[in-house]
């Protein structure tokens, strides 16, 4: 099983990015995708998470400006990240499990991990 996380960059505060996940050897609309990014000296953190049932949650911080999505045709997940601002930089993984509302941030929900992208957002 591999997870392929792609899209990350250097941005200015205020833009956008669109992160991938591409999925081999698993089907992603049998698991809940999310999106975690851990920033350095930080733990690790939750940011999104979509269900095989296309529920999402967000945390707080990304509830008004990321969207997270799936194609399951293209066994992929997304992150839309808008209005990017300094305290998002740093890298962003993708993980598939079966979280519930309760276990959704925590990382020890998740099966598989992807290699992680890193988002720098600087002027």
């Amino acid at each position: 099983v591999q997870l392929q996380a792609s899209g990350g960059g250097l941005v200015q505060p205020g833009s956008s990015l669109r992160l991938s996940c591409v999925a081999s050897e698993l089907t992603l609309n049998s698991y809940a995708v999310a999106w975690f990014r851990q920033a350095p000296g930080k733990e690790r953190e939750g940011v999104a998470v979509i269900r095989s049932s296309g529920q999402t949650w967000y945390s707080d911080s990304a509830k008004d400006r990321f969207r997270v999505s799936r194609d399951n045709a293209k066994n992929t997940a997304y992150l839309q990240m808008n209005n990017l601002q300094a305290d998002d930089t740093a890298i962003y993984y993708c993980a598939v499990g079966r979280p519930i509302l309760s276990t959704w941030r925590d990382p020890r929900t998740y099966y598989h991990w992807g290699q992680g992208t890193l988002v720098t957002v600087s002027s």
